[in-house]
């Protein structure tokens, strides 16, 4: 599934854009988009990295020599975030523990029945989803990680629904998809996740079961595989299935 989810990722990236990577499976997938399709694609890192070509070899933190080996330029994480604020930034992965109908991100807390389980927070997060174009989420399919609402908003997404993000006084941006272990989800005008695909070998009622509100699937498609290309390029660059296993 890692395979799958990398090249749906990668299929998000458009040629020429500038993209926040970050780590783990957005890493490969804008490798696979530079061998692809978006070979004008620049990377940025929140360390300050920015590069036009994919490192050498597989990194596992943004700090790794490799990363810095070829890149195009090393700043502080300063210089790379106000990119964000003059709205240079199209695209942003992230991650999150929980993510809501409204594309709400949380990575702050989640309130359990007995105890508040504290969570390492924003990081840039906050700041991509809140200036990028657009942004991406990539997390693991279940009703604790899709909940209605989320326990904490870490970032915004779409707020509580159409045109919150112009009131409180965003210019651009919100969430354009989440990619998850079992599908791929969208936003419709009204601001609200909708079931865009269904991963192959997923029924839709596992989606929906497996989702904290009621998911509006009329018109969701399955998910396109991995192209022989795109399958090559993961597979020479994380040889050993470290981020995708």
């Amino acid at each position: 599934m890692g395979e799958l989810m990398v090249a749906t990722a990668a299929r998000e990236i458009r040629d020429g854009e500038v993209v926040f990577v970050g780590m783990r499976l957005p890493l490969i997938a804008f490798v696979v988009a530079k061998k692809t399709h978006a070979p004008s694609a620049v990377g940025l890192f929140e360390n300050g990295v920015i590069r036009t070509t994919p490192a050498s070899e597989l990194i596992y933190t943004m700090a790794d020599p490799p990363n810095i080996l070829g890149a195009t330029q090393c700043l502080d994480m300063l210089g790379v975030m106000s990119l964000l604020q003059s709205g240079r930034v199209h695209l942003g992965f992230l991650g999150a523990a929980e993510v809501d109908r409204f594309g709400n991100l949380n990575s702050t807390e989640i309130k359990g029945p007995k105890a508040i389980t504290r969570l390492p927070g924003s990081g840039g997060a906050c700041d991509i989803a809140s200036l990028a174009h657009r942004f991406v989420v990539l997390l693991e399919h279940n009703k604790q990680r899709l909940p209605e609402r989320v326990s904490y908003v870490t970032s915004p997404g779409n707020g509580d629904g159409p045109g919150w993000r112009q009131r409180v006084g965003l210019p651009r941006g919100g969430p354009s998809a989440v990619i998850t272990t079992k599908a791929v989800l969208r936003f419709g005008e009204d601001g609200e996740a909708y079931l865009a695909s269904v991963h192959p070998g997923i029924e839709v009622d596992d989606v929906l079961s497996n989702t904290g509100w009621k998911l509006n699937a009329s018109n969701h498609v399955e998910t396109q595989e991995p192209s022989d290309q795109e399958l090559r390029a993961i597979r020479k660059y994380d040889k050993d299935g470290f981020w995708t296993r």
